[in-house]
């Protein structure tokens, strides 16, 4: 018997430890749930470049990051053809008999797409060759209307992720702001296309010097060097673009670090969509529209990087924008005083006869 209690003393243990496991197992739920609540803020606090990247990318979400690149990436695609023909049409001016220097900077720029827009670039660099000459009033025009609304566009995305107020200025001087930064952007891009192409020949020119023309490891050099050059030209450039563009000027010194992550994203950017348009492009569909495509999500992800780049630089902890919020207005008190006069002798006159009426009446009945 008492073997056979102690067996029903277990059961019955173990009957209330099974209807309890639900509720025992709600409890732990609530407290794994807040756990995970608790982890992502516990990982903020010991590794401070994630808090970085996390308060950088909510910075670009809350102030339109993703409605500003989608404007640039229209923009883009719309002014790359005519600011090339007029580009091509000052450089052959400038650069005139000097085939070797256009050859040049016409592969600069040929070589700074990925390698899957590699053609298309070719065909746009060479239709914008063959048209320079008759560029004309007409496509003039385009590439300022055009190009005027991707700098327009692009200083005041970059405005808003520094975390500035967008200053209210006239129309016509804006306009003059925005042409001479967007000439001055086609200038270091010449600049930073030049250098890596006559980086790229000098490395060439010093081989061939050598005999080392055929040697694997020079050749790897060469290319490295090459990688090199082009990275550091692409930060001048970015730099240039975080540090001046913006409607006020932003310090250098605290742009550097959003111009290095630009630059470094960029190139990352376009091996990667090498590859990815490479495999996209075998397809029959892939090359009737994938070129288009690509060019318009390439353009897409290098605006939305280099906003995330700035608002990445914007919210390092030396470059925080602290906003003075001006008081409201002070409240103006007016009391409003109503005198309401009587009704006059009319009303007066009104009542009695009214009063009298009734009266008759009651004196009839009775």
């Amino acid at each position: 018997m008492g073997q056979v209690k102690a067996d029903e003393g277990k059961g019955t243990k173990g009957a209330k430890g099974s209807e309890d496991s639900p509720g025992v197992a709600g409890v732990k739920d609530a407290k794994s749930g807040k756990d995970e609540d608790k982890l992502l803020p516990r990982l903020r606090r010991k590794h401070p470049w994630l808090d970085h990247v996390i308060r950088a990318n909510e910075a670009f979400t809350e102030r339109f990051g993703n409605h500003y690149a989608a404007a640039i990436t229209y923009f883009s695609v719309l002014s790359l053809v005519p600011l090339l023909m007029v580009g091509f049409s000052v450089a052959g001016f400038v650069l005139a008999g000097n085939d070797v220097a256009m050859r040049q900077l016409r592969e600069g720029i040929v070589n700074s797409a990925p390698e899957g827009l590699g053609g298309l670039f070719t065909s746009i660099v060479q239709a914008a060759l063959d048209s320079r000459a008759g560029a004309g009033i007409l496509g003039l025009l385009l590439a300022l209307y055009s190009g005027l609304g991707w700098m327009g566009n692009l200083r005041d995305a970059l405005t808003v992720q520094w975390g500035q107020e967008k200053p209210k200025l006239p129309f016509l001087s804006t306009k003059v702001k925005d042409l001479g930064a967007l000439a001055g952007l086609g200038v270091a891009l010449a600049v930073s296309f030049g250098l890596t192409a006559v980086g790229s020949g000098l490395g060439e020119f010093l081989l061939e010097l050598m005999g080392l023309e055929d040697a694997a490891w020079a050749r790897f050099l060469l290319r490295l060097g090459t990688i090199v050059l082009a990275l550091a030209a692409n930060v001048l450039v970015f730099l240039w673009v975080l540090a001046w563009l913006p409607r006020k000027k932003v310090a250098v010194r605290n742009a550097v670090r959003g111009a290095v992550l630009a630059a470094v994203g960029f190139e990352v950017l376009k091996q990667v969509g090498g590859v990815y348009l490479s495999s996209v492009l075998s397809s029959p569909s892939g090359a009737l529209f994938g070129s288009v495509i690509g060019l318009l999500v390439f353009a897409n992800l290098v605006a939305r990087f280099l906003l995330f780049a700035t608002a990445w630089a914007a919210t390092a902890e030396g470059n925080l924008v602290t906003r003075t919020v001006e008081p409201p207005a002070p409240a103006v008190v007016r009391p409003t005083v109503e005198v309401r006069r009587g009704g006059g002798p009319g009303l007066a006159v009104g009542a009695f006869g009214a009063g009298a009426l009734l009266a008759w009446l009651a004196k009839r009945r009775s």
